[in-house]
């Protein structure tokens, strides 16, 4: 963000709604999975990313000074937590296939080298794109597989978004304008994000009302 940005309070406060609604979604998620605790650990480390980006910006808009390592932390927590939820959905059979084990800390340790190298941590976007990609792609299968063209329709919504959003995150003009119109689009995305989950654990829940070719 830049120093030059008079930032609303208001703004800052509404980052912190979109990281409770992915965290929320991601938490109900360990219903359509085994690996309930894991489910938790990836929550917690993409609800703290989240967290603390929106914190740093609570605090440069209070006038608490401009918190670059708190900002910082977004990418590198967003890669761990997807990359475990990646991980997670990915399994076949009980196993994680090979090649997804190797490309997860392969990945890691790529963009945990170009960090280092460049100083700057949104290489790591990278392998968050990367993780989410692959999560979001898998949650689509799974809604398809249930019969929920409506959840399968939000996840892949909540991607497409992830997308665009990600493509912004990098450029150095981020206006006041601009960051409003990324936050508001990113609430939408992540409402959509949490409430096909919601569908996804209900049905994983309660099979018998499970929304087969539903379209409502």
């Amino acid at each position: 963000m830049s120093a030059a940005v008079d930032y609303p309070v208001s703004l800052a406060v509404e980052d912190f709604v979109p990281v409770l609604l992915t965290t929320v979604g991601v938490l109900l998620l360990r219903y359509i999975v085994p690996e309930r605790r894991a489910v938790l650990a990836a929550a917690v480390l993409i609800g703290c990313g989240g967290t603390a980006k929106a914190t740093a910006k609570l605090l440069a808009a209070t006038g608490h000074g401009d918190h670059a390592w708190l900002r910082g932390m977004l990418f590198p927590l967003l890669t761990l937590g997807f990359g475990l939820l990646c991980l997670i959905l990915m399994r076949q059979g009980g196993r994680v296939p090979l090649w997804l084990r190797i490309l997860v800390p392969g990945l890691v340790a790529v963009c945990t080298a170009g960090a280092v190298l460049s100083g700057d941590p949104i290489v790591f976007l990278v392998s968050t794109t990367v993780f989410a990609t692959l999560a979001g792609i898998r949650l689509i299968g799974t809604a398809r597989r249930h019969g929920d063209i409506v959840a399968a329709s939000l996840f892949g919504l909540q991607l497409l978004v992830f997308f665009i959003l990600g493509s912004l995150a990098s450029r150095p003009d981020q206006t006041v304008a601009l960051q409003w119109g990324e936050q508001l689009s990113n609430t939408v995305a992540q409402a959509a994000f949490a409430y096909a989950a919601w569908r996804l654990a209900t049905a994983s829940q309660h099979p018998a009302t499970d929304r087969t070719q539903e379209t409502r």
